[in-house]
């Protein structure tokens, strides 16, 4: 069964929030017996940055910021019995959403993987025009990388046939304990790219406790910092690469998860950062939202703060023992619960009904 993915990047985590989970879920969808080619633009200085090179479980394609490279790998969709689109993949995503569309065998499973749905179902809202509204009525399937209900209950209000979420997990091939590293000691860190719909609660869960708790050092990791007036405690180390982040999970006291704006609001959408923290054995602290109990449980296996007043009390009282339990449990937890081997089974058997039902409809 192969499969057409036209996604961000799969080579590069630099300013593309989604690597991880590309990596995870197409990893044991291959060993689940899938071949898969992953087609990425190069934008955004990403293949200058590349964390890993192209894995033997999938095959990579990446083609130039141009509309001609555009539309020759989205002819290639025609080889695939799936043919999947992503959200957010950064160049001329309209354009290479019709030209899959139109190029895709009538027999294929056409698949809309949206790894920002909260804010995909907001421009859709704001813009009536949008091509994805007609696109959806020629999308067999919907999967999105977290909203829950209330995702799947939007988009099928906008005319999607199926929405199925198929949430962020672990690969506990890459993101494991390891020996803590002194470039990342503190008593807490976060890591997170300078983004818009981020910037103001960055100031609130991180910024604000840090200035609070002056005895206390706090690490910042990620892009766009560079010129964010921070307090004297808080250390910038700059884009951090996934071959870093075991040790910069594990190395810290705690480490901080805050979700965007969007996610926040939406609820039920845990980052890639929550599992990857978990499968290092870190103790996390977490913005409140809306089915965080579903993947780990508050206060042991994970911490929940509403606002910056929580954050500065957990870290008062939270001892090197707690947190070393807290994230122990929480280790525990997603390496039984919260696998891409377990997320890759239910994709793996929604596209199987498809399929099958796509068959069965055919020889009718």
């Amino acid at each position: 069964m192969k499969i057409a993915f036209y996604g961000s990047s799969l080579l590069s985590s630099y300013w593309n929030g989604a690597a991880t989970y590309y990596r995870g879920l197409l990893k044991a969808l291959s060993q689940l017996g899938y071949e898969i080619t992953f087609y990425e633009p190069d934008v955004y200085d990403r293949q200058k940055n590349r964390d890993i090179e192209a894995p033997d479980w999938c095959s990579v394609v990446v083609y130039e910021a141009t509309h001609h490279a555009l539309m020759q790998v989205a002819a290639r969709a025609a080889e695939a019995d799936i043919v999947v689109k992503a959200s957010g993949v950064g160049f001329e995503d309209e354009a290479l959403l019709r030209a899959v569309l139109d190029h895709a065998r009538s027999d294929a499973l056409i698949v809309f993987w949206d790894v920002d749905a909260p804010a995909t179902l907001a421009q859709l809202r704001d813009e009536p025009d949008h091509p994805l509204h007609r696109a959806l009525q020629e999308i067999d399937l919907v999967l999105t990388y977290g909203g829950g209900d209330p995702v799947v209950w939007a988009y099928r209000a906008m005319g999607a046939n199926e929405c199925v979420p198929i949430y962020n997990a672990l690969d506990p091939e890459t993101h494991h304990p390891v020996a803590s590293n002194a470039r990342f000691a503190c008593d807490l860190a976060f890591l997170g790219n300078r983004l818009p719909d981020r910037e103001a609660r960055v100031g609130s869960f991180f910024l604000d406790p840090a200035a609070q708790l002056p005895e206390q050092r706090f690490l910042l990791g990620g892009s766009g910092w560079g010129d964010k007036p921070l307090p004297a405690n808080v250390g910038w180390l700059g884009h951090v690469g996934t071959r870093d982040h075991n040790a910069f999970n594990v190395t810290p006291k705690a480490v901080l998860n805050i979700s965007r704006d969007s996610m926040a609001a939406n609820g039920f959408s845990p980052a890639t950062r929550v599992f990857e923290a978990a499968g290092a054995g870190a103790c996390l602290i977490t913005d409140a939202w809306l089915g965080v109990e579903l993947f780990l449980k508050p206060d042991e296996e994970i911490l929940v703060a509403r606002d910056g007043g929580d954050v500065a009390e957990i870290m008062q009282a939270l001892t090197p023992v707690r947190a070393k339990a807290i994230g122990q449990a929480a280790l525990r937890r997603v390496l039984a619960d919260h696998t891409y081997a377990l997320r890759a089974a239910v994709a793996d058997a929604v596209f199987k009904r498809h399929l099958t039902h796509g068959t069965v409809e055919a020889a009718e």
